[in-house]
């Protein structure tokens, strides 16, 4: 199967939430930037918006890119990239990164230091963001527990996801390589919700 290769300075950004009801009371637009999760709201229901945890990899003035990180699917790296070297044998599962363009392909890796043409996005976790630098980081045969490969990615038009925050669509945590490489991606969500709510109660 082939793929496409994501490049940040080429993307078109996608509407990910215009379809979604906002509440009449708006409040203070939380802190965002990259590195940033996003914890869908409990209100935020149906297959792409309920209990989704997103990563932020791109915000600027035009627009915003995440990753969803708690979508775990069932087909390993083999299949999904297929056409790639490193990829041969490789039996860790791709993650499903968002609604926008499934064909395009996207990594995460946990390094010490940055590789050569990555972009840091929070602590030890680097963004993988061209087919070049994908190919030769499956070449040094990273670990499944340091490295993630998303199909897809989640996209705002500039101004769309601050006015989702304001209205609570959005809770807004810190991002770590911990809720990247999570063993258990399918409980993510709930454990976060959980942190963030008990974050806004101490603040009352």
């Amino acid at each position: 199967m082939r793929r496409g290769y994501f490049v940040l300075s080429a993307i078109a950004v996608g509407v990910l939430c215009g379809s979604l009801v906002l509440p009449a009371q708006p409040a203070r637009v939380p802190e965002l930037g990259v590195g940033k999760l996003l914890i869908a709201a409990r209100e935020a229901k149906g297959p792409i918006f309920g209990e989704t945890v997103i990563l932020l990899i791109r915000y600027d003035q035009t627009g915003t890119v995440g990753l969803v990180i708690n979508r775990r699917t069932k087909l390993p790296i083999s299949k999904a990239l297929e056409p790639l070297k490193g990829a041969i044998g490789r039996t860790d599962p791709v993650y499903i990164g968002g609604p926008v363009e499934g064909e395009n392909v996207l990594a995460l890796l946990k390094a010490n230091l940055m590789p050569e043409g990555a972009t840091h996005v929070t602590g030890k976790v680097y963004l993988i963001p061209s087919a070049a630098l994908l190919d030769k980081t499956l070449a040094g045969h990273p670990e499944a527990d340091e490295f993630h490969v998303y199909l897809g990615y989640c996209g705002w038009a500039r101004g769309q996801l601050e006015n989702e925050a304001r209205h609570g669509l959005w809770q807004v945590l810190s991002g770590s390589a911990d809720a990247v490489y999570d063993s258990e991606p399918e409980t993510l969500w709930s454990r976060l919700i959980d942190r963030a709510e008990q974050r806004i109660a101490r603040a009352y």
